[in-house]
């Protein structure tokens, strides 16, 4: 920011105002430079005259000088009549591209809540209202009616309810294209380590994973971006019965192909079941809600995504049903608590009946502990029957890896009617 040679009332009681709040802009990332076209000199006694006699006292970062108005010039902040610099204030991003700009009138001092607000505003990456800020939520997450506006996306419909959000379908105005909107209910478990495991996820870039376009929390609520995708869960899918033979290997494939990706991009999933998992019209699958289900704790039922406590008061998270022994006890999701999730979903698929039934949690927490994975894989037809047990495996290291399972799934496709 540049402020004048001048040092009236004005320029000490701004530049005291940001040193004051300069813990906030750091927090933003932000680091301050102050210009004016005096010398070094004059810095460094107006900085040690106390403000009580007429100096400006220490200050949080430093004041440069640009004696000859060079960069005042260059930024357009320069008064040339008298050789000083305007009250102006840039933010520049980390690319070197101006992201927002000001100029006062030499005697209109700078707000400091209005230059946070405005840097806030800019990482949440959306477009922002005249009325945004910081953690103020404008819109009633529970009731987004076709027509309400959501950053710069228009509700159009609702596509479905889950266990941690409502899914809308909506239409981005700045790409001009349809969009799932994850608006996610549980705002406060919306943690930085939670948005730092969505954004994870959201690098994921796979066919059989649905594409995350962004997160959005400009309003003060929680948007998970997606491709719109039509078709059915498998969930709804399976709800006839079993499948044949050939289309659950062929589903299979794809969902072996997504999470091995996601496991060797060191990303883990945490809640896979039948209703986590897409299938397209064109018989595409896609795998969703990487990661974030079971961070953002809700209560639930037997089938839906839960956070309970185990017998050490360690928080269970995940759907029981389609739990591992490992986090039935509390331990946090693996690679092989996903390879157990996926072979219940095969069993499901290949039977037209769930591994693990129960009223409640208790139930079923007692089966997860019980489960015979040699029984599980005598109820299916090869190639299950051998694959089955080394995937419901109660040690977890006895498990296969997701990329194993997709190459026996690879090996035996071609030989399957």
């Amino acid at each position: 920011m540049f402020y004048p040679r001048d040092f009236s009332l004005v320029c000490p009681t701004e530049l005291s105002a940001f040193s004051a709040r300069h813990a906030e802009f750091a927090g933003l990332g932000a680091e301050i430079l102050a210009l004016s076209t005096d010398s070094i000199e004059t810095h460094e006694r107006w900085i040690a005259t106390p403000r009580a006699e007429g100096g400006l006292g220490p200050v949080s970062f430093p004041l440069a000088s640009d004696p000859a108005g060079h960069t005042a010039r260059a930024y357009g902040a320069c008064l040339e009549s008298h050789s000083v610099a305007l009250r102006g204030i840039f933010i520049i991003d980390p690319n070197s591209i101006v992201q927002y700009q000001v100029i006062h009138n030499l005697n209109v001092g700078r707000r400091t809540d209005e230059i946070l607000r405005v840097l806030s505003a800019l990482q949440t990456g959306g477009l922002c209202a005249e009325s945004w800020v910081p953690g103020h939520q404008t819109i009633d997450s529970d009731r987004l009616e076709p027509g309400t506006i959501v950053s710069h996306y228009r509700i159009e419909g609702t596509l479905g309810e889950g266990a941690f959000g409502t899914v809308y379908l909506a239409h981005d105005a700045v790409l001009d294209r349809k969009v799932a909107l994850k608006i996610v209910r549980n705002q406060g478990g919306w943690t930085p380590s939670v948005r730092h495991e969505a954004r994870a996820a959201a690098a994921l870039n796979h066919p059989n994973v649905c594409t995350v376009f962004g997160i959005d929390d400009s309003e003060g609520l929680v948007a998970i971006v997606m491709e719109y995708l039509t078709g059915q869960p498998l969930s709804r899918r399976i709800m006839d019965g079993r499948l044949p033979i050939s289309e659950v290997i062929a589903l299979a494939r794809q969902i072996a192909a997504g999470m091995t990706a996601a496991h060797e991009a060191g990303i883990v999933h945490g809640d896979l079941k039948p209703a986590n998992t897409f299938l397209t019209g064109e018989g595409v699958v896609k795998i969703l809600d990487f990661g974030v289900a079971t961070r953002l704790r809700v209560a639930s039922s037997s089938d839906g995504t839960a956070s309970l406590c185990g017998d050490d008061c360690r928080p269970i998270l995940g759907t029981p049903i389609y739990m591992s022994p490992e986090q039935a006890d509390g331990e946090p999701a693996s690679p092989p608590s996903d390879v157990f999730a996926f072979g219940l979903v095969l069993y499901e698929l290949l039977t037209g009946r769930r591994a693990l039934e129960g009223a409640n949690f208790l139930h079923v927490l007692k089966q997860i502990r019980l489960i015979d994975a040699a029984a599980l894989g005598a109820a299916v037809a090869e190639p299950f029957r051998t694959l089955l047990p080394e995937m419901v495996a109660h040690d977890p290291a006895r498990r296969l890896t997701m990329r194993q399972i997709a190459e026996r799934l690879q090996h035996v496709a071609a030989g399957v009617v």
